[in-house]
């Protein structure tokens, strides 16, 4: 049974606009779904009228990308808690937390994430995602393990992170693997990708040259090779 909420005095606008965005969170923690969230149900949660946040929420869009703005805090946090001396090992950090960030707070990601923004300009969720990605790829050219264009690299490598992210969230149903081993794939194949990439410009040689090369860099490493890029 929830909770009966003290309403907030009159006056205590910011009071009332924090009850209303946790009302919102629990609806869409306990559902699970953001078709739960309406103007009504998050009125009747909190113990106010309906009208009452509309004082607040031009509608239930805003209510709906507000309540989700408030977990992004908590990305920023998990990527800056992967701390490796080497920028490139930390990019691979960062992006296994990226996904499994998505994978914790699906509703949130897919509505700030895999829905269109109806408003102009880039949205604050986007941004912050593009951030955190640009400052770890910068480390790894800045360092020589990456060449470009930092912006143009994180930029393919967010886009990697987002479709695992995006596939898993949204087909639950299909029979994926491991869900980690899947996510530790996708983040080596991505990083190296990224490295090894821009060195190969031009065309590439036939299969059988390409592999050949392939297989003398992975002897020249002689097992070398980072475990989680």
């Amino acid at each position: 049974m929830t909770e009966k909420r003290v309403r907030a005095r009159r006056g205590d606008g910011a009071l009332l606009r924090e009850e209303l965005l946790r009302a919102a969170e629990e609806l869409l923690d306990e559902t699970g779904t953001e078709e739960a969230l309406t103007v009504r149900a998050v009125a009747a949660r909190a113990g106010v009228s309906t009208p009452s946040v509309y004082l607040h929420f031009a509608d239930k869009e805003e209510l709906l990308e507000a309540v989700c703005l408030r977990v992004w805090d908590e990305l920023g946090r998990l990527v800056a808690e992967c701390r490796d001396p080497d920028p490139f090992l930390r990019l691979g950090r960062c992006g296994r937390a990226y996904i499994r960030f998505a994978l914790d707070h699906p509703v949130q990601y897919r509505v700030l994430m895999m829905t269109p923004s109806a408003g102009e300009g880039v949205p604050p969720a986007a941004q912050a995602c593009f951030g955190y990605m640009v400052d770890a790829v910068r480390a790894c050219v800045e360092a020589g393990v990456m060449r470009g264009e930092p912006e143009r690299l994180a930029l393919a490598l967010w886009s990697a992170a987002h479709g695992c992210a995006a596939l898993l969230i949204a087909q639950p149903s299909f029979p994926w693997p491991d869900r980690d081993a899947m996510i530790d794939l996708i983040v080596r194949i991505s990083g190296f990708g990224a490295a090894l990439g821009p060195r190969m410009a031009g065309a590439l040689p036939p299969s059988r040259e390409l592999a050949a090369a392939l297989d003398a860099f992975e002897a020249r490493l002689g097992g070398q090779l980072p475990e989680r890029p």
